[in-house]
């Protein structure tokens, strides 16, 4: 930082508030520094990518939100902040630079911020947000009112930065930009040095010349881990450095380690005088070590011996640090941030001495730069996962490298004899088998520092509405978790449903809808799966289908017949035909049930559903029952809006009296047509609409589009308005098919196709 700049941004902080604006806000560094500034009292505004509904979650209160960036939104402001991902071509950072705007990366404002303060800088390659956040409790707890700034939300912080009267400031520095180098601390904790962030650096000499600038900044202790060897190697000579660690040569030294379920014990010795023993309330030997620094430092800040004891025992980690998510008699779900395979060596030995049976780890790769660099040594840092689930790399905006996958992670753990290692490419198809893997007594972990939370996230919501709903209903009923869907369409097509619910009656019906009404839980209603398709990330909430006996009741009373909704149509049209009662043969060819045909109105050989229907009961949302005549319903083609916000429990139908030959000649009719002009491959039925008269399965026909494919996704050459599943098709073959159709049609004819298919669920 030119001291010049460095002059103008102290004098400009120090005259009162002033208009900021932070490109990159909803970013965790960038967000904390929002908190401080905002202390301060000065006006902010920020922008970033994330939706305007979703950023509320990331930035603080009084920040004016922009979604996207543009130049306009610097106008006017006397301070332009960036984060490290911001490059120069951002329209904002040009245009603050072009209008003379002061214009700094977000490490720059934090020095000079850091500076008004007796400044603590935690730093080290990894363990970094655990440290500060223990150090900030330490202080907190021995009432010094620290400030502090940190990477990561810390619950037992309120948050991930404030700005206090107090003197300190605990600053976890970033060392993946070089910044670490700008600031000048009163004291510095040095957790270890390792090659990272070599999209920045060239080599490890780099890296470790920016801790050694650190130090030569610092102007009180320098706190660094002896049992690291670039940390002992850098620091050990230097005069003003302090040591800690589990080795004989440590000045504060750890002693009779004891790693118990989530937590650890052990006693300290300084300068081989005992200090005592010292619980610490998270899990894992290199919180043992980090809690050591924070004892050092904390101590050579005049810190009581008692208030570091008391304040450690009660200590809890910083989101996506070991961060439990679920836990039960049978399961735990956790989460961690851990990505360089020393952290994922130390996190995955602290949860195999956690006492569960298994250890199934989840993880992300990030970054393709690192993954290349850290290849080889992914390959020995899972040795203590009972099996081992990787999913491919989250990019963090670098560009793919040729090579460099996730899959080719997999095969380095492989090639160091792990006996169970999967590849799994999205995070949908990594959900599902960890499912189909999971057995009571397992501990899951998803480790990475892109977006594998969100599995963990699914996985705790998961269970947490399996065991609740699962405590309410019969034994009878059937509640499933993360089931495929595949196995519920016609088309054999589907991501899971997060839960699968088949009620044994209307009672347990009832209980399943209040229960997700209560809880927001979306509920999703699946009759046979004959016009549907599920996006391959499968449906969120409670996935109700009506398959139980109770449901499927068919009971004939002259011309009139009462079926529950989850009776097969061919069922109705079998049972119609015994007691010599017709009027029903259209629906044979249908393959659904009569809930799903009540709803969609389905139709074939020139017969449509509600044409035979007299009334309908239906069960709302909140579990209410509703007797509805056809008459009081609006019916559609394909549609009867009723039933988006109703489940059909049964319906009186109303049918013709007729002989069983007259019954069965028609039956013929319908059946040869139906095998003469439909293919016998998995699909949906008609995907489109027809358009007017001239139906949609001609217009593709005459489009010459019929064989078409997108993978195993083929137009049949049977009938022009199916698509049938060759064998392994995904959702995303089946919707780019459908596009590719769409728009020959607009091209070609000015026709706008549109689904008949229900089209439903997350994308992968």
């Amino acid at each position: 930082m030119q001291p010049e700049l460095k002059t103008r941004l102290e004098t400009l902080l120090k005259s009162g508030p002033q208009r900021i604006h932070l490109i990159g806000v909803c970013g965790s560094g960038m967000s904390g520094l929002a908190r401080l500034l905002l202390a301060q009292g000065h006006h902010l505004s920020g922008s970033d990518l994330v939706p305007q509904k979703e950023a509320s979650s990331y930035i603080p209160d009084g920040i004016e939100y922009f979604e996207g960036h543009a130049a306009s939104h610097v106008k006017g402001v006397a301070l332009v902040v960036f984060s490290s991902a911001i490059m120069a071509e951002n329209a904002e950072r040009k245009a603050a630079v072009e209008q003379g705007i002061i214009c700094v990366r977000r490490a720059e404002c934090l020095v000079v911020l850091a500076d008004t303060k007796s400044t603590y800088v935690v730093a080290g390659s990894h363990g970094k947000t655990t440290t500060s956040s223990m150090l900030t409790h330490v202080l907190r707890q021995a009432d010094r009112n620290p400030s502090h700034y940190i990477g990561a939300q810390v619950p037992l912080l309120g948050s991930n930065a404030s700005w206090t009267e107090g003197k300190p400031f605990v600053i976890e520095a970033d060392e993946s930009d070089g910044t670490l180098a700008l600031f000048a601390p009163e004291a510095s904790l040095i957790l270890n040095i390792e090659e990272e962030h070599l999209d920045f650096y060239h080599n490890i000499e780099e890296i470790v010349q920016v801790f050694a600038t650190l130090c030569e900044r610092t102007t009180g202790p320098i706190i660094y881990c002896a049992d690291d060897k670039n940390t002992m190697l850098l620091c050990s000579h230097n005069g003003q450095a302090i040591s800690y660690g589990l080795s004989d040569l440590a000045t504060y030294r750890a002693l009779d380690v004891r790693l118990e379920n989530f937590s650890s014990k052990f006693a300290v010795l300084r300068r081989g005088q005992l200090l005592g023993e010292v619980t610490l309330g998270v899990p894992g030997a290199q919180n043992v070590c980090n809690a050591l620094g924070v004892i050092a430092l904390a101590t050579e800040k005049g810190v009581a011996w008692n208030q570091i004891v008391s304040a450690l025992a009660d200590f809890r980690g910083a989101a996506r640090r070991f961060e439990v998510k679920y836990r039960s008699a049978d399961y735990m779900v956790v989460d961690d941030y851990a990505h360089h395979p020393t952290e994922i060596k130390a996190t995955l030995a602290a949860a195999k001495n956690s006492g569960w049976k298994r250890v199934l780890a989840l993880f992300q790769p990030h970054r393709y730069s690192r993954t290349k660099a850290l290849l080889g040594e992914f390959a020995g840092a899972f040795q203590d996962a009972s099996e081992v689930f990787i999913t491919e790399i989250y990019a963090a905006s670098e560009a793919a490298m040729a090579g460099v996958t996730g899959e080719s992670v997999a095969e380095s753990i492989r090639s160091a004899h792990h006996p169970k290692v999967h590849y799994e490419p999205t995070l949908g198809r990594l959900r599902g088998a960890v499912n189909a893997a999971l057995e009571p007594g397992d501990l899951v972990i998803t480790l990475g520092a892109g977006d594998i939370h969100r599995v963990a996230q699914h996985l705790a919501q998961g269970l947490t509405w399996y065991t609740e709903l699962k405590a309410l209903i019969k034994p009878e009923s059937i509640l499933k978790r993360d089931e495929p869907l595949h196995k519920h369409t016609t088309m054999r097509i589907g991501g899971p449903a997060q839960l699968w619910f088949e009620p044994e009656d209307e009672e347990d019906l009832k209980t399943g809808l209040r229960f997700a009404h209560d809880r927001a839980i979306p509920v999703t209603f699946i009759g046979r799966g004959s016009n549907l398709l599920v996006r391959d990330g499968g449906i969120l909430g409670l996935c109700v289908h009506l398959g139980r006996p109770w449901f499927s009741r068919i009971e004939v009373e002259g011309e009139y017949v009462t079926v529950g909704a989850g009776a097969r149509l061919k069922q109705i049209v079998a049972d119609g035909r015994k007691h010599n009662l017709g009027g029903f043969e259209f629906m044979e060819g249908i393959p659904g049930n009569l809930g799903g045909a009540l709803r969609m109105n389905a139709g074939a050989m020139q017969g449509w559903t509600m044409e035979v229907v007299e009334s309908v009961r239906s069960m709302d949302l909140l579990g209410h029952v509703h007797e509805v005549k056809k008459e009081e319903m609006e019916i559609h083609y394909r549609s009867v809006p009723h039933f988006q916000n109703h489940i059909a429990l049964s319906a009186r139908l109303k049918g013709k009296p007729s002989s069983k030959d007259e019954i069965n000649e028609k039956l013929k009719a319908y059946s040869g047509k139906r095998w003469t002009s439909q293919p016998a491959a998995p699909s949906a039925g008609c995907i489109f609409k027809n358009p007017g008269p001239l139906p949609a399965g001609k217009l593709i026909d005459e489009l010459g589009l019929k064989n078409l494919s997108v993978g195993p996704a083929r137009v049949s050459e049977v009938h022009g308005n199916f698509i049938v599943n060759d064998g392994g098709a995904t959702a995303e073959d089946v919707l780019q098919l459908i596009a590719l159709i769409q728009s020959r049609a607009r091209e070609s004819r000015q026709i706008d196709l549109h689904t008949e298919v229900i089209v439903l669920g997350e994308e992968n």
